[in-house]
């Protein structure tokens, strides 16, 4: 069951984490920041394969979990950029614009990794 939103501890390591609740940047797991999982504030990606909680349980979440998931994460947005030093709008109107090259940039990546 969830119970409450965190970030979780960082693995000094960096070993791949699948499900429990205890891991930053795990997968499948419950109430941490992570992928693939349920109750969590925010999605971390720490490198690893990503395995998937069922969407049936992700619906299961309570809504005050929900909630709290949505608040944590909003709080840790508005941290991340305080501490890069912009603006929501700033954000957003890079977003705006990023997501308009988006699939180029990332064809371009491709083609780089490929020629290194």
């Amino acid at each position: 069951d969830v119970s409450s939103p965190k970030h979780g501890k960082v693995d000094p390591n960096n070993m791949p984490h699948v499900g429990g609740n205890m891991w930053a940047g795990g997968t499948g797991g419950r109430d941490t920041a992570g992928l693939g999982g349920k109750g969590g504030p925010y999605r971390l990606d720490a490198g690893h394969r990503v395995y998937q909680v069922p969407q049936a349980e992700k619906d299961a979440v309570p809504e005050e979990v929900k909630r709290a998931a949505r608040e944590m994460g909003e709080k840790a947005f508005k941290q991340r950029l305080k501490e890069i030093q912009m603006s929501e709008y700033d954000a957003s109107t890079y977003e705006r614009f990023s997501g308009a090259v988006r699939r180029q940039v990332q064809s371009l990546r491709i083609i780089l990794d490929n020629l290194q």
